[in-house]
């Protein structure tokens, strides 16, 4: 009797059935990645337990239970046998993520000096009041970072297109002071990580996670209530396989709503406006490649018609109600004069020599590196197409404001475009091609001639000399370890008159202004004077030993900066 194992499939013939087939086990870099984004979890949550456990002990036992689920996703990861456990597994990530940057919110929801604007611009347009151009100087203080400009003064007006307080006006209702624009900042932060989860490939997903959640990055800029972090929501849509846009000569609903996307994204920051013309040009190229110059041309004047009407709806009530001071608010961080700041080519002027009478030279590099850029990109598309959502923001690297926000704000772009853009699909595109450019030789100087314009403006500027030179001469002591006056000699040594703006700082970034007490508005040239100047708080408290105590001198026309080491002995 034969086992019930065995069946015939042909006369004098047995045989066993087939093994059922074994799942296909996950990529190992699969798992590594899972298990990175994971990892990226553990930055940043210490401390919010700590702070949630002395008086908030749902929000601590929620982050136990997320570490709890961080462990667990760590274990499974590498155990799972199967690409559909592990992607289920890309999902928990992201939940405990998504979990945790409530938990931090929900402990820390104060805003920034930015979401403190954007609240209070909500507010006026639902009182029916102007938005643009108005000095609100009561929000700051207490805490609330200012942005001193080179004039002396603080900005303290709303300076960003209008769609974020447009978002953040139907939630005043949840409280005072900058928590509606946390939320609205926040909720985009992780709508945005939830859509480029879902649109990426699904071996991937675990790296938006990471990218957009993870490390407490974005989450704490999301906290602060950037505008820009909605405009980033709204980016990835758009970059997510941008190539191809217009496939076949047809935008279809989804192009159109990308289109939307692009245009909402111009109109609630800046930052866009910077990628925007990269990602047409790179449009443009891939569709002329595939089916010539007039069919091109007709995909991007749609994507750039949709996104102009969205942009223009979400600005028209502006544009009507408050034509001037609409446009000169959107223009305010190109135009505000704010002095200079950040991790970039400054730096040198900042911290490394005493100043430069050369100021303005680094927003003229800015400009001509993303001219220079802008034109190496369309030059060599193929070559640079894949690079589209990161050479815009190299400009800001030479730029007065050169802040590490404007680079970290828009990773996740990176990653989009390094997982659905990559250089086959520009394999076909449209280059540029005149005769002088068809050796290597000739294209190697292009780019370099495209680009020393640029170095030549930042080098110009870093290697400016101050205008002024500063010496303590006096100081009156409030305290052993504090300050209530400075002496100051200051000697013009330009060929114009000067107006400086005094300060002090112990580290980086500004500090307020200190009040002239005594001394002209005006130095003239070739002159010197001696300046009394008195601490914005009426005293300066020393700090610990061995702290770089700088005197600055800012004017703004034409844009300089002197700085100076200072040495006070503690009194007594």
């Amino acid at each position: 009797m034969q086992s019930a194992e065995q069946q015939r499939v042909a006369p004098g013939r047995w045989t066993r059935p087939a093994a059922p087939a074994v799942p296909e086990p996950p990529a190992q870099w699969h798992r590594v990645l899972t298990l990175l984004a994971d990892i990226s979890l553990f930055v940043g949550t210490r401390p919010i337990w700590t702070q949630a456990a002395s008086h908030r002990l749902v929000v601590a036992a929620v982050i136990s239970a997320c570490y709890a689920s961080i462990l667990a996703c760590g274990v499974l990861t590498l155990v799972v046998r199967r690409a559909r456990s592990l992607a289920r597994l890309d999902l928990c990530v992201l939940v405990t993520a998504v979990t945790l940057t409530l938990c931090a919110w929900a402990m820390n929801h104060g805003g920034s000096d930015e979401a403190i604007l954007t609240t209070q611009a909500a507010r006026e347009l639902v009182a029916g009041h102007p938005v643009y151009g108005q000095p609100w100087p009561w929000l700051f203080g207490h805490g609330v970072a200012l942005t001193p400009t080179v004039t002396g003064g603080y900005d303290f007006t709303y300076g960003y297109p209008p769609l974020t307080p447009l978002l953040t006006a139907p939630l005043l209702w949840l409280g005072h002071g900058a928590l509606p624009a946390t939320v609205v900042s926040t909720a985009a932060l992780i709508a945005g990580a939830v859509a480029l989860w879902r649109m990426l490939p699904t071996p991937w997903r675990s790296a938006a996670t990471m990218v957009c959640l993870g490390f407490g990055f974005l989450p704490s800029y999301g906290r602060l209530g950037y505008p820009a972090i909605v405009a980033l929501a709204l980016l990835v849509p758009v970059v997510v396989r941008w190539p191809r846009l217009g496939r076949g000569g047809r935008l279809g609903v989804a192009g159109l709503a990308r289109a939307a996307c692009l245009g909402a994204a111009c109109a609630a920051q800046q930052l866009p406006w910077f990628v925007t013309p990269f990602l047409l040009a790179g449009v443009y190229a891939v569709r002329r490649g595939e089916s010539g110059a007039r069919a091109a041309a007709l995909v991007v004047a749609r994507i750039a018609g949709a996104a102009g009407v969205v942009w223009l709806l979400v600005n028209t009530y502006f544009v009507v109600s408050e034509p001037g001071t609409w446009v000169r608010g959107i223009a305010l961080p190109l135009t505000q004069g704010a002095v200079i700041h950040g991790q970039g080519v400054v730096g040198v002027s900042l911290y490394f020599t005493d100043g430069s009478d050369r100021l303005d030279w680094y927003s003229h590099a800015s400009m001509l590196l993303a001219a220079g850029l802008f034109a190496l990109f369309v030059l060599f598309v193929r070559r640079l197409g894949p690079a589209a959502t990161v050479l815009p923001w190299c400009a800001f690297f030479l730029a007065t404001r050169s802040q590490d926000g404007y680079y970290v704000m828009m990773t996740p772009l990176w990653l989009a475009a390094a997982v659905t853009a990559p250089a086959s699909e520009f394999a076909t595109a449209w280059q540029p091609r005149p005769g002088m450019l068809s050796r290597r030789p000739a294209r190697i100087a292009a780019a370099v001639l495209l680009l020393t314009p640029a170095l030549t403006s930042a080098a110009w500027a870093a290697t400016g000399t101050p205008p002024l030179r500063l010496r303590v001469v006096s100081a009156r002591w409030a305290a052993p370890t504090a300050v209530s006056r400075l002496g100051v000699e200051v000697t013009n040594t330009e060929a114009a008159a000067l107006a400086p703006h005094f300060t002090l700082t112990t580290g980086q970034g500004m500090n307020q202004y200190w009040t002239v007490v005594r001394g002209p508005a005006t130095l003239p040239a070739h002159a010197t004077a001696r300046y009394e100047l008195r601490p914005p708080a009426g005293r300066f408290v020393l700090p610990r030993p061995g702290v770089r105590i700088r005197l600055r001198a800012f004017t703004a026309v034409p844009q300089t900066l002197s700085s100076a080491d200072v040495r006070l002995p503690r009194s007594g």
